[in-house]
């Protein structure tokens, strides 16, 4: 799982990157136009396809009263090796975090579509009880101050390192998986079926199949 959101957080290290230059960056749009690139169609840098496919994270927080919020957020990858980094503008969420400096992140799957894209659509300062419309429980996590949804059955337990300027870095203190989605005592995203959004498409995509061994498939080329 590690390694499928380390992209994500290479995207997310480059959009972080460009917000800080963004004057910078328009005077050259502007004074600079764009090449065509030759048997390629440009699209610009702001076309929505920039870090497509992009994970769909759903960060799950307590409010003020105790009651659980979740939201779906796709700028998110990993940070470190037990940290994590998620782009967030302001919204509930933001909110809580600030109370309780402590969230948990679990993964939409193709089970959990619908229910998932309903968490981004609507504020937990709309509708406060949007959990349990969908039908969704939850457990308190024992390690930190934060509610673990149920029917995700992958979950990271998450306390707040640092947010500002819109980007929230966690230290992941556990990571729990339902036995369903185990193979041989290992995280199977076979069994998992995460999906991830598809900015071109505005839509959500199934991972597919294994297609090559990580640290492996490119040994052709060294024997």
């Amino acid at each position: 799982m590690k390694r499928m959101i380390t992209l994500a957080a290479l995207a997310l290290a480059t959009l972080v990157s460009c917000r800080q230059n963004t004057n910078t960056n328009e005077t050259m749009n502007t004074s600079k136009p764009l090449q065509e690139v030759a048997g390629r169609k440009n699209f610009g840098p702001s076309h929505a396809l920039v870090t497509t496919p992009q994970p769909c994270v759903m960060i799950a927080t307590w409010d003020e009263n105790k009651n659980p919020d979740v939201m779906m957020a796709a700028w998110a990858g990993q940070y470190d090796h037990n940290q994590i980094v998620i782009s967030l503008s302001k919204h509930k969420t933001t909110e809580n975090l600030e109370k309780t400096g402590a969230f948990t992140v679990s993964f939409a799957d193709e089970r959990t579509v619908a229910e998932s894209d309903y968490f981004g659509l609507v504020s937990g300062n709309q509708v406060p009880d949007k959990v349990a419309k969908v039908g969704f429980t939850v457990t308190p996590s024992p390690n930190v101050d934060a509610p673990i949804v149920d029917q995700y059955p992958l979950t990271l337990e998450c306390r707040v390192v640092s947010f500002g300027d819109g980007v929230l870095i966690g230290e992941v203190v556990n990571q729990s998986a339902d036995e369903s989605i185990l193979t041989d005592g290992k995280i199977d995203l076979t069994k998992l079926k995460p999906i991830v959004f598809d900015a071109a498409g505005m839509c959500y995509r199934a991972l597919g199949e294994e297609v090559g061994k990580a640290w492996g498939a490119g040994k052709v080329f060294t024997e």
